[in-house]
């Protein structure tokens, strides 16, 4: 689970260990991950392995794909998690798209690589990562990278679904985390859902990490190949 110590992440890994799955969360901050680990283990979830690391560095995915091989010896389902969204100038600079582009989709796109064969090999497995659903009304690079995690993971789930890979994407809408907190601050909030928002507000992660589950778990063995919206009936989405 990458991104995993703090909102969407943080909640997807305690409804996983509630579930039974020893979680492996990679953040980059130590101290809210001996945080969630101690919250994990309170709900009386299997121990936690956890993992300080830079996702974006260039051995990022090789670093994970190691250390949770020697700390489990596999992964059965793959949250990608990670990521952020920064907007973008229409002319942004290479620096600026490989920046949005390796945070947001590459490095996922390495880490599955490394991650299948082990479940191709058992014939079984879950990939599951978080896009983006919101419709947005500047350039984005993080947006665009999501729009290509979501097009390459239709594809991959072609390629697995004959070793019973499930691939599958699931897109938040406006959840109440700290990030989209500054970005609808005060009464801004109330005013976007009542105009924009079926259910009148803002989610809160756990539903999202609901929807993780669900998808990780057996019930969902036929569903593959789909992009599952968690986002209160939003209207404005971005793909």
């Amino acid at each position: 689970m990458t991104g995993a110590s703090m909102g969407l992440g943080r909640a997807t890994s305690k409804a996983l260990a509630a579930e039974g799955v020893k979680v492996f969360a990679v953040s980059r901050t130590q101290a809210l991950l001996d945080s969630l680990a101690d919250e994990i283990r309170a709900a009386g979830g299997p121990e936690p392995v956890c993992l300080a690391c830079d996702f974006v560095a260039t051995d990022g995915p090789d670093r994970i794909a190691f250390e949770a091989a020697k700390a489990i010896g596999g992964i059965d389902i793959l949250v990608n998690n990670a990521g952020g969204s920064r907007p973008t100038a229409w002319n942004a600079t290479e620096a600026d798209w490989n920046e949005g582009h390796t945070l947001n989709f590459t490095r996922h796109r390495q880490l599955t690589q490394l991650m299948l064969p082990q479940m191709m090999e058992r014939r079984s497995g879950r990939v599951i990562s978080m896009s983006g659903s919101l419709e947005l009304k500047q350039v984005n690079t993080a947006a665009a990278a999501k729009a290509a995690l979501v097009v390459w993971s239709k594809g991959l789930s072609h390629e697995m679904g004959r070793y019973g890979i499930t691939v599958n994407c699931i897109e938040p809408g406006l959840i109440d985390t700290q990030q989209i907190r500054q970005l609808f601050p005060g009464e801004a909030r109330w005013n976007y859902a009542d105009q924009h928002i079926a259910m009148g507000d803002f989610g809160e992660p756990e539903d999202v990490a609901a929807a993780v589950a669900f998808l990780a778990s057996g019930s969902a063995r036929y569903i593959t190949g789909i992009t599952l919206g968690v986002d209160g009936g939003m209207r404005y989405r971005s793909f």
